[in-house]
């Protein structure tokens, strides 16, 4: 008999796509050659807060800003537990203006943001369990900001490093279905980090390459309902025999600048 979930309420923060491009190449996803088609963008986000609204998760949602084609990707800006905001220092020079829009937000809504000394790329890099933090470091956030995460929220902080660059930060490996597992793709870790990986999460669903190349690692989860890209139709069935339930969302626009479901969503926690 497969086991009961349960879905939690959560409060997500996003930025609509409206300026939203490929205009520089950070990742090995971008090519500014590559057409975004706007008008597609936008109708795929939307489909993703109406699909977050219908789950009964609130959703707040910041600006965008002209000259800022990555601000869509709102989980980068920060990472938020316990009602405290952790801000971001983004490794690429185009993105570094977004924290400040970011920041703003954050203060007109009554949070304190603390801003990092070191790299540090929000939840890109920076993934809640209901325990303690998994850290991602390799490509962009770095070993020094994690000692400042940790000094800040006094939550005990586990780092893992990344070495596939196709995978760069942590949510395009590995997301969080509940309190007790996890989903991640072993080949996307260094040898020391998958051994660390299968220590903490002995029953996590493990993915393979074709998974996270079509943006399954990519997902959101309220404990029950996983929003993930259709795409990722094994990993999905794969969680459906564990009892999740999938709720595809098709956001491809966005792939074609390294993102997804979950760089689009930044969760705030209370």
């Amino acid at each position: 008999m497969l086991q009961s979930r349960v879905p939690r309420r959560r409060r997500f923060l996003v930025c609509e796509p409206r300026h939203f491009a490929v205009q520089y190449a950070i990742n090995p996803w971008m090519h500014p050659d590559v057409r975004v088609d706007v008008d597609l963008a936008q109708e795929q986000w939307r489909a993703l807060i109406r699909a977050y609204r219908a789950h009964d998760h609130v959703v707040d949602t910041v600006p965008p800003v002209a000259g800022l084609p990555d601000m869509v990707f709102a989980a980068n800006s920060a990472v938020v537990v316990g009602g405290r905001v952790f801000g971001s220092l983004f490794h690429a020079p185009e993105r570094r203006p977004e924290s400040e829009h970011y920041e703003t937000w954050f203060k007109s809504a009554g949070f304190d943001v603390y801003r990092p000394e070191s790299v540090c790329e929000g939840e890109g890099d920076l993934v809640f369990t209901g325990r303690y933090l998994l850290a991602g470091t390799g490509f962009r956030t770095t070993r020094e900001a994690h000692a400042e995460v940790q000094e800040f929220f006094g939550v005990p902080l586990i780092a893992l490093t990344l070495v596939d660059p196709y995978f760069y930060h942590l949510d395009t490996a590995l997301f969080v279905l509940d309190d007790d597992n996890v989903v991640y793709y072993p080949e996307a870790f260094s040898p020391g980090s998958q051994e660390v990986l299968a220590r903490l999460y002995p029953d996590a669903v493990l993915a393979t390459r074709e998974d996270a190349a079509a943006w399954g690692l990519n997902s959101v989860s309220d404990g029950r309902h996983v929003f993930i890209a259709p795409q990722a139709d094994d990993l999905a069935s794969r969680l459906a025999a564990r009892g999740y339930f999938p709720v595809p969302v098709d956001l491809s626009e966005f792939h074609k600048a390294g993102g997804g479901i979950k760089c689009c969503t930044q969760e705030i926690r209370p």
